[in-house]
Order: structure tokens, then sequence, then C-alpha cells
């Protein structure tokens, strides 16, 4: 039975990588002091759209009617719950979410309608913290070695260039200069003639000296200041506008060479009136990206007609923190099976193991094999 499309199932060494991921992120996000969060995957289909419905990815909301008739939605982001989890919360509100989020939209390569969101927020922030997010990202991406470049920009920057040109829909011109990087300058500029605002893409080819004319390009400045205090380099791209029309401030990008969709995202935006900021990573994109060493001392023992002992001998290894398991069967059998599950390490437990108190411990990659007591066993996988 085939999956929806755009649906996914993980196993194997490819779910081991995501979980890798996953616990990565979550390392990084404990060190700058996020807490965990978890909220409904349903909601009523109002809250879901709240104040963005002339967004072009609430059109792409889940729909539906629970037992008694009332609209509901899956949620497509974290953002909006927000509302309702930052509520009385002593301020700055520094949380970390992961969970899946659904969006009804069209399935490419990098593209599903089922995908895993990693989010960080802080509720009462300021440039500082548009910095510090960017830092943390930044930690994270060299952790999980994907080279990429961190490209920034500003809303209030953004509506000062279209009011210097008297442009009165603001919203709709910005989700057109929003595809700048998905459609060619040519079309772009067609569309934006119907908001008599295809004269302002000559703008965004100036140098970056030129955008110090204008009053909000001191915030750029000011997070290039900060951003230099945790060592990392961002980008000016004063084309970057993100869809999403709650960002007031700050907005980011990261990008590599590897993949035409964003690596992940972000910006400064009001909860509940108060300034807050934050990024999203999507786990599926950076499971593409990343490069890791999934190192897994995992262990199978082959009990040969020993299983009391192989018992014994499992819990001792699992009680040191040594994942095994126990194969109950031929040796050969067991080593396909070992091959298959790309297990590290056998152990052979037989009569003869048992009176030497040794046991054969064979490396699966190497091919070599040692005579070892199981103290050295534990030694040698816990390095």
């Amino acid at each position: 039975m085939e999956t929806i499309k755009g649906f996914q199932d993980f196993s194997g060494q490819e779910a081991l990588k995501r979980e890798k991921i996953k616990e990565i992120l979550i390392k990084n996000f404990k060190k700058y002091n996020f807490e965990p969060a978890e909220t409904p995957i349903l909601e009523f289909e109002n809250f879901v759209k709240g104040e963005n419905e002339r967004d072009e990815v609430i059109s792409d909301i889940f729909k539906l009617k629970d037992r008694g008739e009332r609209n509901l939605a899956l949620r497509y982001e974290f953002t909006f719950q927000l509302k309702r989890l930052a509520k009385n919360k002593k301020l700055p509100y520094k949380r970390y979410q992961i969970g899946e989020v659904f969006r009804d939209e069209p399935v490419t390569s990098n593209r599903f309608r089922q995908f895993t969101q990693c989010d960080i927020d802080i509720i009462g922030s300021s440039i500082k913290d548009d910095a510090e997010i960017l830092a943390l990202t930044s930690s994270i991406l060299k952790e999980l070695n994907i080279k990429a470049i961190i490209n920034v920009n500003n809303r209030k920057l953004l509506n000062e260039i279209l009011d210097e040109f008297k442009i009165k829909e603001k919203e709709q011109v910005i989700r057109e200069l929003d595809k700048l990087d998905k459609l060619s300058e040519k079309e772009v500029k067609s569309n934006l003639k119907k908001y008599k605002a295809e004269s302002i893409l000559k703008i965004f080819k100036k140098p970056e000296s030129y955008f110090k004319k204008y009053k909000y390009y001191s915030e750029i400045q000011e997070l290039k200041k900060y951003c230099s205090y945790y060592g990392i380099k961002i980008n000016f791209q004063p084309t970057l506008a993100r869809g999403l029309s709650y960002y007031n401030g700050t907005i980011f990008e990261i990008k590599t060479k590897l993949m035409k969709e964003t690596v992940c995202g972000g910006g400064s935006y009001l909860i509940n009136n108060i300034q807050s900021t934050g990024i999203s990573f999507g786990l599926e994109r950076l499971s593409v990206l990343a490069k890791i060493d999934l190192k897994n001392n995992n262990l199978l023992i082959i009990s040969l007609n020993k299983d009391k002992e192989a018992i014994v001998l499992a819990e001792k290894l699992r009680k040191n923190n040594i994942s095994c398991s126990i194969f109950y069967g031929k040796p050969t059998k067991a080593l396909e099976y070992a091959n298959n599950q790309k297990i590290n390490y056998i152990v052979f437990l037989g009569e003869k193991e048992i009176k030497q108190k040794k046991f054969k411990l064979k490396n699966m990659k190497s091919g070599k094999e040692s005579l070892l007591k199981i103290e050295k066993i534990i030694k040698k996988l816990n390095f």
C-alpha cells in the first residue's frame, strides 16, 4: 500500500539520521536556554487562519469537520499557536518545538504535505535576539556540515522603499518580490505592473551603500554589529521579503547551492502585541543536506543454545548504555541479519565462551575478531 502523495514513511538509516539531527537541534536549542513546548495538531479553523487570511499559505491548510460539524484545520506551522502559549509567561519567553505540520500544496522533490518543523522563538525580543537566533542557526549548520549563506532584510526597510514610490498595495507587492528566487525577473516585473510597481525593481539592483539613505537600514547595521560579536557573517539581500504578512522587522533566509529551496527561515513579528522573533528548520531538508556520522556502537549477541546467559549478558551491556539485541538461531543467519541491519559488532555466546569467561567480539566493518572479557567489551564500545 503506497502512502498518500506528499506523505512519507521513514525507517532504517534514514530514520536514524532524522533522529540524530533532532538530537543535535535539541542540544543546541537547550544551550541557548530554550524550553520545550507541545501543541495540538488540530485547531479551530478560525484560530489557524488568524489575521493572516490573505497569506498564500492559508489557502493551503487542510480543513475538516468533527462530529459536531465544527470547522477545524490541521496546523500549518507553530507560530500562530504561540498566541496561546505565550499568555502570562515571564518575558522573554524562549521556546522550541519539533513536530509535524500539514499543507495541502503541490508536491516537489523537497516540498511535502506533511513535514517536520523545528522552531525556536523568543517572545519579547529585540535585534540583539535576532542576532542570537542567527548565531544558534550558524552553530547548528556547522554541526550538520551544511555550508550555507544567511540572507537578511528588514520589512520596515521594504515598506519605507515602497512608501517612497507611493505604492499603496504594499503586501501584494511584497508577495510578488518574494517570488524573485522562484520566477524570472521578467515574470516578476510583469506581475508588478498590476500594482504599478514595476519601477521599484531597479532599486534592488543598487549596491548596499545606496540603502544607507533609508532610516530603517540602521536596523540592518545594528543586526550586522551584533552578529559580528557572535563571529558570524550575514548577507544583506534587499529583495528578500518572505511571503507571510505578519513579519514586521528583521527577516532572514538560509540558502545553500545544493538546494533551490530555503534551508530554513524566519524573522520578527508580533505575538499578542509583543515583539518577537524566531526561525523554523524543516527536518526533511536538513536530512537531505546534513553530513553527519551515524556512530552507533550497536551489538548483536548470537546465542549458541545459551539463551539464559545471552539474556543476562544483554542486560549487563544495556545497563552500561550499549545498544544490543539477541539472535536465537544459526550463526550464518545471524551474520546475514547483522549485515542487513548495519550492526557494528557481534558477540558469539556458547559453551566455550561461558567456561573461559571471554567472548569473541567481531567488528563487522573491519572483520577483526578479539577474545575479550565483558569488562573490556564495555570499555571498548563506550569510547
